[in-house]
């Protein structure tokens, strides 16, 4: 059924479908970044295709190919519930400095989108175009740079960020549960007094 969506994909979008494979029952369709959300969209409304499952969004880095500009590959896997059929969309873009590692949002399609998008910004540098909120999400805002990218350093070290109240942080800061107060972190560095290494818990 999934080589059935492939060869609709094809008649729809021409040459916009760069390339296809489905090695091993794993139905894939390249296509062009500019036709990213189009595809998107037919994938989730045409009723014979019905893709009403996001399974997951990520990014590949591959820098041999920054020339061409597709040194991003971002991944995308569908699913549909009612079909039980299966399908991955890839698109690639950026040069070395990433410069044009842009897609359209896919929010208004498959609202899941959203947190998928801010990782794959986040942490690969992928901007997405129409995002109601594109801001890190693993990452804290000021922290430089792209840890899943090949050539970012293991060692690099990252600013320090200054205390912050909770005005500032626009968030709760004290613990959750099930922390205690001397348990787990806070969500920014705190200056702490050095244990005493005499003081034992008592019992």
């Amino acid at each position: 059924m999934s080589k059935l969506v492939l060869n609709k994909l094809q008649a729809k979008f021409g040459a916009s479908v760069l390339e296809t494979h489905d090695a091993f029952g794993d139905e894939t369709a390249l296509v062009e970044p500019s036709a990213w959300k189009d595809v998107c969209q037919y994938l989730r409304t045409e009723p014979a295709l019905d893709f009403n499952m996001l399974v997951d969004l990520c990014a590949v880095d591959y820098p041999d190919r920054a020339e061409a500009g597709q040194r991003l590959e971002v991944v995308l896997h569908l699913y549909s519930l009612a079909k039980r059929h299966r399908i991955r969309v890839k698109a690639r873009v950026g040069d070395l400095d990433l410069k044009g590692a842009e897609l359209d949002s896919l929010c208004d399609i498959w609202p899941g989108a959203n947190w998928f998008e801010r990782e794959v910004y986040d942490m690969s540098g992928v901007t997405f175009r129409g995002h109601p909120d594109l801001r890190r999400i693993l990452l804290y805002p000021e922290f430089v740079g792209h840890p899943l990218l090949k050539d970012y350093p293991a060692n690099k070290a990252q600013p320090l960020v200054e205390y912050r109240s909770e005005e500032e942080a626009g968030l709760p800061l004290e613990k959750l549960a099930p922390f205690r107060d001397d348990e787990g972190m806070s969500f920014e560095r705190r200056v702490q007094a050095p244990l005493d290494p005499n003081a034992r818990e008592s019992n």
